[in-house]
């Protein structure tokens, strides 16, 4: 057993984020103020996108998206199965209805061929997830949504910085929302923000946000019903502090990413994320896909005996009992697979080389024993 506790993830905080936290206990101003400002325009700069608005979660964002694209009531929103339920969860939460669509078994993202199936005369939206860091081709689903009038808005939660075609995550979809969870590329605790370059949306997005409060003829007006999700600027201050360190912590996921690679090429039975030549998968999770049926569950329960911490990937939406009644495109087998095979590996910003060394030996060894 490993003396040290390698965990799933560990957030890369310290001295510069409680000094910033500092300075906005001891400025009297808790609420949002100048630092979420600040870090909006960061994001807002990182991503290249021209507006950013930041929120309590990236499920708030979700919700916000949605509103301000006057998703409702008898609108359809095609999800994939193989996401957090977040991402449908809010759909039902605006009286929508999620139509949950199969996925590709190698880039565990949202497969355009079952979302064309999906289309009906109800569809209104699309939510494509860029999972666990890996880019979204939007390609074929900006065609569908030109081609059937729909709108798009980027489950991103998990792909701060990833990049597909020189195009940055955030630029590709009419509305992109990010998650600051510790387990996320950046972290606020908890956060999310909504990013757009439609200078509508942004408007909508900033005025749900704050109650439907804007501004007319030089008044402050509440023009439409809305609700407070504002980022305090304690985890604003947070932010500005995570982003002066995303291009480091990228780099670090991106090389434990390629020497997880180069070891598991050598284990039988498992096989490394998919990471197409013309894309930047940022790796908010590592996941590898466990070939012999059965033992990812194992695989965890016996990790944890060595110190070593991992996790599922994510859910199948339609194995959970909330959504028995909601409507299914085909089988969802693949996203059923990746729910009970896929293995996320610890992804520390402080893991070794030994230590990755340490986790790959025991699931090799683990796995020739199943």
């Amino acid at each position: 057993m490993s003396v040290k506790k390698i965990k799933l993830i560990e957030p890369l905080v310290g001295k510069e984020e409680l000094e910033c936290i500092s300075e906005v206990l001891s400025s009297g101003w808790l609420t949002e103020g100048q630092k979420t400002k600040e870090f909006e325009e960061r994001v807002k700069n990182f991503v290249d996108a021209k507006y950013a608005v930041a929120t309590t979660s990236c499920t708030t964002a979700f919700e916000l998206a949605l509103r301000a694209l006057d998703v409702g009531p008898r609108d359809e929103v095609i999800v994939p199965d193989f996401t957090h339920p977040s991402t449908g969860n809010i759909v039902k939460w605006v009286g929508a209805k999620p139509i949950l669509v199969d996925v590709d078994l190698f880039s565990y993202n949202v497969d355009p061929k079952e979302v064309e199936k999906a289309i009906t005369k109800n569809t209104r939206c699309i939510m494509p997830v860029s999972w666990g860091g890996n880019p979204l081709n939007m390609q074929p689903l900006n065609e569908m949504k030109e081609k059937h009038n729909l709108s798009i808005i980027e489950d991103a939660a998990c792909s701060l910085g990833a990049q597909y075609n020189g195009k940055k995550t955030g630029t590709m979809a009419d509305i992109t929302c990010f998650s600051f969870h510790p387990r996320k590329i950046i972290t606020t605790g908890e956060g999310g923000m909504a990013v757009t370059d439609n200078p509508v949306y942004a408007e909508k997005l900033q005025t749900l946000k704050r109650f439907g409060m804007t501004s007319m003829n030089g008044e402050t007006k509440f023009a439409q019903f809305g609700t407070n999700y504002k980022l305090s600027d304690i985890l604003g201050a947070v932010g500005v502090k995570q982003m002066e360190k995303i291009t480091r912590i990228i780099n670090k996921r991106i090389e434990l990413a390629n020497y997880y690679n180069d070891l598991l090429a050598e284990v039988d039975s498992i096989r490394a994320p998919e990471k197409r030549e013309n894309s930047k998968h940022v790796y908010q999770t590592y996941a590898a896909y466990i070939e012999k049926e059965g033992t990812r569950d194992k695989l965890i329960a016996d990790l944890r005996k060595e110190n070593i911490e991992t996790q599922i990937g994510t859910y199948a939406l339609h194995l959970q009992p909330s959504y028995e009644r909601v409507k299914k495109i085909g089988k969802l087998e693949r996203a059923e697979k990746l729910y009970r095979n896929l293995l996320a590996l610890p992804m520390c910003h402080l893991m070794t080389k030994k230590d990755q060394e340490y986790v790959v030996s025991e699931i090799k060894n683990l796995i020739e024993k199943y």
